[in-house]
């Protein structure tokens, strides 16, 4: 699929407005990091990662992300967006803070995508990308991001993000938008291993670890 000039015109005037949205909401939230330890040393070595976060759950991202890079050296993240009206709009979105973009999709020419996501974590760029997406089904990883590390020998870090109270939309991933004035929490696993392993077992070693992550958080905001 193909972007069209008004497709771009359309992108680049609303892109700003979510994100003057999304940086005024996280302004009446108060956002807890819950980080593992082996994470945080790793940004200050030269070592890429890939990290995973459920598609439902990254509404919020580049606005922490952020705030990780001015709170705590957290290095900037690329992320992968579809070559359509939708990829367009979101890749504008997250240039607001600060996010590199990579263009592919993993739904059409996925592995011409993984080779681009592959040469930029070798090059020594951090990704992020979104073990479910884009079409589900919910919660459930696919090989792909398993295959990126396994490619690249690059950490896999699993990350979850929930927020209470919240709006959850009735899409395939169960959106979440959270509510003004309310609490999120933002949860780092350890560095999940993948060469040597199973592809399998490593995957369903991810779903575990996001399934953990995101009932710390849930927790952390007091949701049951």
């Amino acid at each position: 699929m193909t972007v069209s000039r008004w497709d771009r015109l359309i992108a680049r005037a609303l892109a700003p407005l979510g994100a003057v949205l999304v940086r005024l909401l996280g302004r009446t939230m108060r956002i807890t990091v819950l980080g593992d330890p082996q994470v945080a040393p790793l940004w200050a070595t030269a070592r890429p990662l890939i990290y995973a976060v459920w598609h439902g759950q990254i509404l919020m991202m580049p606005l922490v992300t952020e705030r990780l890079r001015q709170a705590w050296g957290a290095r900037p993240v690329h992320v992968l967006t579809s070559a359509s009206p939708d990829g367009e709009l979101l890749a504008e979105f997250v240039r607001r803070f600060g996010f590199g973009v990579i263009r592919g999709s993993s739904s059409r020419g996925g592995a011409s995508a993984l080779r681009q996501l592959a040469r930029r974590v070798r090059a020594g760029v951090d990704v992020v990308v979104a073990p479910d997406g884009p079409r589900g089904p919910r919660a459930r990883a696919q090989a792909g991001v398993i295959v990126l590390a396994e490619l690249t020998g690059a950490p896999l870090v699993p990350v979850a993000f929930v927020a209470e109270p919240a709006w959850r939309l009735g899409s395939w991933d169960g959106f979440e938008i959270p509510r003004p004035f309310g609490r999120g929490a933002l949860a780092f696993g350890a560095p999940l291993p993948v060469r040597g392993r199973d592809r399998e077992v490593a995957r369903k070693d991810l779903e575990s670890a996001l399934a953990q992550l995101g009932e710390a958080a849930r927790n952390a905001v007091g949701r049951r």
